[in-house]
């Protein structure tokens, strides 16, 4: 059985004045990123007159990594502030890959600080590297908040910890995700011993209100976007599960319904983070995109079961409260620049898609829809697709195995058979990671920009 939800005409109208495209801020902040990073370097350098010995080379350089730890300590935060700035400008994946990058350079920076701070010191008190250890536990119980530090280390390195790549793989998502929320304890352990013992913030009172703020405005956004934004949205909508239906055997469409659902501001492409208040599921929260259009009074979610989350999704009775965060991402009618556009779709990966096909504002054939499934049985939507191509005049093709399990060709010579203008479209994609890069490095072969290629992927 297949859902259908009506919309699209209306949703074409609201995004008809969008294809005028926003630039990604990516490149801005990423500059202004740097430019703190030397602001860091430039406080050291202030407050360093000289370097007398190699004892002070070693202390200045444990300054150095402790100031740039404490600087990426703050932006690691922020990554995770869900700021709607960077979550539906920036893209909520470039973001996660920032998070991620951003949370490996702190880790190292605090054990270099570590390292070298409690050798410097070491050497100080006229012993050798191999106290190290000693001075550590004498600098823990001597200094003011080193032994907070020494603990919100301890989280950094638990946290560092699980989410390496075969550890995480390992791990159920939710204990993943609860894990990687100590994230705030670590810092605010650690923020402290910056102030009470940092020589930079000791002798400059504007560094130190500087840091204050710094770390302020950072908690303040946090506590907004992460705690008070969503109880808003959510006190204000009042959502519940209207139905659940199987679409194709393991995926099946949620439908969930509220007040005033369309003035949540999602757009087709988007996705919420998705609590469902039921037993077993009200601790675990799961990122799914929107399969067709918001509606005043209804939301619709279509998700394959590949994890015991999106299994117990089937389960769900009616009436069950859902709690909601976002909208977040990037790929949204605003990221278009042409006329024609190019919509590929890998597996459950036609939920956004779906939504963009029905929305995209655009004359007969300028809408094209590639869908990858393994068979023809798990096309997803099909008769919907079918239906929203043959009232907008779009193309839809699909790529399915052959009877013998041959995969289809996805080549930049066939896409450019099948679409002789395709280096002329914008392409929207979604789909496991593999897929999408086969098909990023077809779309290049034949002629897309990279620039023109929009793509966001959850797998983190």
């Amino acid at each position: 059985m297949t859902t259908t939800l009506a919309g699209g005409r209306a949703a074409r109208r609201q995004t008809m004045r969008r294809i005028r495209p926003r630039r990604s801020p990516a490149v801005p902040l990423l500059l202004a990123v740097g430019a703190g990073a030397a602001a860091v370097l430039w406080l050291w350098w202030h407050n360093t007159p000289s370097i007398a010995d190699n004892t002070g080379r070693i202390l200045n350089a444990g300054r150095i990594t402790g100031l740039l730890a404490g600087y990426l300590m703050a932006l690691v935060v922020l990554q995770m502030a869900r700021v709607p700035a960077l979550e539906r400008r920036v893209g909520s994946d470039r973001v996660a890959r920032w998070h991620a990058m951003s949370g490996r350079y702190t880790l190292c920076l605090i054990a270099a600080h570590v390292f070298l701070t409690m050798w410097g010191y070491a050497l100080q008190a006229g012993k050798s590297l191999g106290d190290i250890v000693q001075q550590t536990i004498d600098s823990v119980d001597q200094l003011p908040d080193v032994g907070k530090a020494a603990i919100g280390t301890g989280l950094f390195v638990l946290i560092g910890l699980t989410s390496t790549g075969w550890i995480r793989r390992l791990m159920p998502y939710d204990t993943w995700y609860h894990v990687h929320l100590l994230t705030y304890a670590a810092v605010f352990l650690t923020f402290w011993h910056q102030i009470t013992t940092g020589n930079d913030f000791a002798v400059e009172p504007v560094a130190r209100t500087f840091w204050y703020g710094l770390y302020g405005a950072v908690s303040a956004l946090v506590i907004w976007y992460r705690i008070l934004t969503p109880i808003r949205l959510n006190l204000k909508h009042r959502m519940r599960v209207e139905a659940v239906i199987e679409e194709t055997p393991g995926i099946v469409s949620v439908l969930i319904g509220g007040r005033k659902l369309h003035r949540m501001g999602a757009e087709a492409g988007q996705f919420f983070r998705w609590r469902f208040l039921a037993p077993g599921m009200r601790f675990s929260s799961h990122p799914y995109s929107l399969s067709a259009a918001p509606r005043p009074d209804m939301l619709r979610i279509t998700v394959k079961a590949i994890g015991d989350h999106s299994a117990r999704l089937r389960e769900l009775p009616p009436g069950t409260r859902v709690w909601a965060e976002g909208p977040y991402g990037a790929m949204t009618a605003q990221r278009r620049s042409r006329g024609k556009v190019l919509l590929v779709a890998g597996g459950v990966g036609i939920t956004p898609m779906r939504a963009l096909f029905e929305t995209l504002p655009g004359a007969a054939g300028d809408i094209t829809l590639l869908y990858r499934a393994n068979s023809t049985q798990d096309l997803a939507l099909w008769d919907e697709l079918a239906a929203i191509a043959d009232e907008r005049g779009a193309r839809l093709m699909y790529a399915v195995n052959s009877p013998d399990g041959e995969r289809p060709d996805i080549s930049a010579e066939n896409l450019q058979r099948k679409i002789p203008d395709i280096d002329r479209h914008d392409v929207f994609m979604c789909g496991p990671a593999g897929f999408a890069q086969s098909v990023f490095e077809a779309l290049r072969g034949a002629g897309v920009p990279a620039r023109r290629i929009h793509h966001e992927s959850f797998e983190m």
